[in-house]
């Protein structure tokens, strides 16, 4: 990763030049301004990380010619070595004491991040009308960010230590401030004199990578059509230590060709004939276990619905069911013969009251 590229600068940018540019990047990629974006917080750590490192003249030497960032310990411990009179400072490369103590007495004022919890997930899972009342295991495939197995919980790979080039292992480094010589813990190492690889190679040091699991899914019966089931801790891995967050889960539930649902009951549109109607009958009607009986009394209307007890959907809560509500459709002959013609005359001429009159008036 170049710094120079991260915040989108020439090697020879002024310091304004990357004050300006950390502030435009910052108001774009923090993540304040994205919440629950993990690509544009990784985005903003590099940038956060490019200009403390650009913005300290010591440091920008020191990466130019190593290329290389060196960190900034937590809260660094200063020490007095004595004097060295070997070199001859005076103007502008004379250090006043408010310089000396400015960084004598600097702290880390960067945020400790503690434990963050991972983010939810949410997908979607499509399931047949029948599956849906009977309930059943549902395979479907989650992609994820879990904790990298390459590297440990900073971001570092799990590899031998090796000798800190910036302090030959020591664990300190010496600073002068004109003729005063400090020494200090090492920033790159943090004073333990050995540093293991800076960046994970596997994740680059978000601690995390994408992987893909196939999960099965328990659907219990009778769920409706937009409902949710959660799975604890299978969403995104948390960082720093934190907990995962969990996968949410919305059910779309296709739509069956004869039954609609409303609640936790069914209903089915069901044609009868005009004797049917009139003198009535009893006969089959669909239903989720195959068919049932609907006796049909004499003088229904078209549009008449009747209601079969605990013939619905099973609740998913109580485990109850709803009742399957059949709504008759009235269906008359396409054609008819000189006979049933007779017939409906007679039939009319013996029952000839107005069927409108109780129609209000326009």
């Amino acid at each position: 990763m170049d710094f120079y590229i991260v915040l989108g600068l020439e090697r020879g940018a002024t310091l304004n030049d990357i004050k300006r540019a950390y502030k435009r990047l910052a108001r774009r990629f923090h993540p304040d301004i994205n919440p629950g974006d993990r690509m544009a917080a990784a985005h903003f750590r590099e940038i956060a990380e490019a200009y403390e490192t650009l913005s300290d003249p010591d440091r920008r030497r020191r990466y130019d010619s190593t290329g290389v960032p060196v960190e900034r310990s937590g809260a660094p411990a200063y020490g007095f070595e004595g004097f060295d009179f070997s070199v001859r400072v005076s103007g502008s490369d004379a250090s006043t004491f408010g310089d000396l103590f400015a960084d004598v007495f600097q702290r880390d004022t960067r945020p400790r991040v503690g434990p963050e919890r991972g983010t939810d997930l949410h997908q979607t899972l499509r399931v047949p009308f029948d599956e849906a009342i009977r309930g059943g295991q549902h395979a479907m495939l989650v992609t994820r960010q879990e904790h990298c197995r390459g590297c440990t919980t900073d971001g570092r790979p799990h590899a031998p230590e090796a000798p800190c080039a910036y302090c030959d292992g020591t664990g300190t480094t010496k600073s002068a401030r004109g003729h005063m010589v400090f020494s200090r813990p090492c920033a790159h190492c943090a004073g333990r004199g050995r540093v293991r690889q800076a960046r994970c190679p596997a994740c680059g040091g978000q601690q995390v990578e994408r992987r893909t699991e196939s999960l099965t899914i328990n659907v219990p019966p009778g769920l409706a059509d937009g409902a949710r089931i959660r799975i604890a801790g299978k969403g995104h891995a948390g960082s720093n230590g934190g907990e995962n967050g969990d996968l949410y889960i919305t059910v779309a539930v296709e739509p069956h060709p004869l039954f609609r649902r409303e609640g936790d009951d069914l209903h089915v549109s069901v044609p009868i004939a005009l004797h049917e109607a009139a003198l009535g009958a009893k006969i089959e009607v669909p239903a989720l276990d195959g068919t049932a009986r609907l006796r049909v009394p004499p003088g229904t209307q078209s549009g008449q619905r009747f209601h079969l007890r605990e013939r619905g959907v099973p609740s998913p809560r109580d485990g109850r069911r709803g009742d399957l509500v059949v709504e008759v459709r009235l269906v008359l002959p396409k054609v008819l013969d000189e006979r049933s013609k007779e017939l409906l005359r007679e039939f009319g001429r013996i029952n000839g009251g107005d069927v409108r009159r109780d129609m209000p008036r326009a």
